[in-house]
């Protein structure tokens, strides 16, 4: 199947994925038009204007996501420009409301530093139940995301941060079960420390995870280096510093390998010196950093990529639908780890036998939204 072309020829048939449409399918008469418009919406904007509380229970906002992003981090495609990025905003919509009958507006942003984000999207926070960031580059992500938590009241999420992070996690639950391992015994390595490494890792480190390992293209990050930018002195709290040398030497008798950084990085022998039945997450997208043919002919027990054309994908697409279905149903104003680590543990519990080929449930999995939904509160 050629993807691309196919993809071209559906946009343009269809300008675009997503639309709007009346929630009262009614026939519009001119009583109700008058209740809808004027003179009688006046009564409902006192009535808001009273009491800002009431905005959810007489507008859209009850049910309705902004999808944000600046461009800057698209995708495999880097720095594409808030232009480029719309085509993958409007599809994370079609995901809101296939999913979770979640309406949800993409809005692109022509500003790239942190104040000015934070500024727009604050100015346009009243009209919406809950934010989504996306596709922003890391570090400014974390600024971004840490600073509208603060100053909004309402959810605030960077999917490519947390979706990823919670969807491995329960990706390494149902492993344990498997292997017969306990992740507080187990020695993690991760290969990238950008949005979604850092949340993964931080994460794990929530969750008990014994000991954590991070490389990046310099080697280990440990407090030994002294090349080390902010963002990675920060991880610091949440890493085995004890330890230095490549990625090499950090997955020497490693338990669990997760890659979200490059192609081809992870090497079959290197995974013969990992630990008994080692656990590849190779997620680099959309070419793993080793793959997944060549892992199980290192010895891997369980193999988990980012690609839909290998089992056990691991797709924040699982997670993130019920996360705001959650928050918005359970008026949530702030998503926190224990939130996380439920929604995490609720998509593990979906798979009653895991196997090698099935560690985590499918996208489609109608109990998905409801499972994660019931524990966001």
């Amino acid at each position: 199947m050629d993807y691309d072309k196919l993809a071209l020829d559906l946009h343009k048939q269809f300008k675009g994925k997503i639309t709007t449409k009346l929630r009262d399918e009614s026939e519009l008469d001119r009583t109700k038009l008058s209740a809808y418009y004027t003179p009688g919406v006046a009564a409902v904007s006192k009535a808001i204007a009273d009491d800002h509380s009431l905005l959810p229970t007489y507008t859209w906002t009850n049910n309705l996501v902004a999808v944000i992003s600046d461009g800057s981090a698209v995708l495999g495609l880097g720095n594409i420009g808030p232009e480029g990025s719309m085509p993958v905003m409007e599809g994370k919509a079609l995901l809101f409301k296939h999913f979770a009958e979640l309406d949800a507006v993409p809005i692109t942003l022509n500003v790239h530093t942190a104040d000015e984000i934070v500024a727009t999207v604050k100015a346009i926070a009243p009209s919406f139940g809950a934010i989504n960031l996306e596709d922003i580059a890391a570090p400014l992500c974390f600024e971004i995301e840490e600073r509208l938590k603060e100053e909004l009241s309402i959810p605030v999420f960077h999917d490519d941060q947390h979706g990823t992070a919670i969807v491995t996690l329960a990706g390494l639950i149902n492993s344990m079960r498997i292997t017969g391992k306990t992740l507080k015994d187990c020695k993690v390595v991760t290969i990238g420390a950008g949005a979604a490494g850092t949340a993964i890792m931080k994460l794990l480190h929530k969750y008990g995870v014994g000991s954590i390992v991070a490389v990046d293209s310099h080697g280990i990050i440990s407090d030994m280096r002294d090349d080390l930018n902010d963002e990675k002195k920060a991880l610091l709290p949440y890493l085995d510093t004890s330890v230095s040398g490549s990625l090499e030497d950090a997955v020497r008798n490693a338990d669990i390998f997760i890659g979200v950084s490059k192609p081809g990085l992870l090497t079959e022998d290197m995974v013969r010196t990992m630990a008994k039945d080692p656990i590849i997450f190779a997620l680099s997208n959309p070419t793993p950093e080793i793959m997944p043919d060549y892992a199980k002919a290192a010895g891997a027990a369980i193999i988990a990529t980012g690609r839909s054309d290998f089992p056990n994908q691991i797709n924040n697409a699982i997670a993130f639908p019920g996360i705001f279905r959650g928050a918005l149903d359970n008026s949530v104003r702030k998503i926190t780890d224990d939130h996380k680590i439920a929604a995490a543990e609720a998509i593990a519990a979906l798979v009653d036998t895991p196997t090698a080929e099935e560690i985590i449930p499918s996208v489609f999995d109608e109990r998905l939204v409801p499972a994660i939904a019931h524990v966001i509160r």
